[in-house]
C-alpha cells in the first residue's frame, strides 16, 4: 500500500462526514409541532369532546373534531385513506370516533368545516415536515372564509 498514509485519514474524514448528523442530533430536543390557526369557539359554547349534537358540533367549528388532537397529529393521513377507500370502495359514508361520535366520511364536508385555510393550517406542518400530500389533486384546496 503506497498510497496508506492518505487512505486511512481519508477514511477517518469519511466516516466523521458520513456520521456528523447522527451525532449532531444526538440527544437533540423532542419535535415540537408549528402553531397552526384553528378557528376558536366561545368558551361559553365548547362542552365535552364530541358532546354536541351532530348538527350543532358542525354548525360551531372548533368545539370537536374527529378524534383526539394527538390521534390526528400522528394518524391523519392513515384516517384519511382509509376514509377515501370505505368511501369510494366500499361505499361506507359513516364514521364512528373512538367517543363513539358519529361522522360523515367526507373531507370537504367533515374536515374543511374548522380547517378552513390551507395556508394557514395544513401548509404549516407539511412544509415543517418536507411533505406533499396529493389531496388537493382531487379536492379543492380551502382558502379560507372565501
Amino acid at each position: 500500500m503506497y498510497n496508506a498514509k492518505y487512505i486511512w485519514p481519508g477514511i477517518i474524514v469519511f466516516l466523521a462526514l458520513f456520521t456528523a448528523p447522527f451525532w449532531l442530533n444526538f440527544g437533540s430536543s423532542k419535535y415540537e409541532y408549528p402553531d397552526v390557526a384553528l378557528p376558536k369557539a366561545k368558551a361559553a359554547d365548547v362542552k365535552a369532546w364530541g358532546a354536541l349534537p351532530e348538527a350543532e358540533r358542525l354548525e360551531k367549528p372548533g368545539t370537536a373534531c374527529v378524534e383526539p388532537k394527538e390521534f390526528m397529529r400522528a394518524e391523519h393521513m392513515q384516517l384519511l385513506n382509509s376514509w377515501r377507500d370505505e368511501a369510494l370502495r366500499e361505499e361506507k359514508r359513516e364514521y364512528i370516533s373512538s367517543s363513539g361520535v358519529k361522522w360523515e366520511i367526507s373531507l370537504q364536508n367533515t374536515c374543511m368545516k374548522c380547517h378552513t385555510n390551507k395556508a394557514e393550517f395544513c401548509d404549516k406542518c407539511h412544509n415543517a415536515n418536507s411533505v406533499d400530500p396529493y389531496c388537493w389533486d382531487c379536492h379543492v384546496a380551502p382558502k379560507g372564509n372565501e
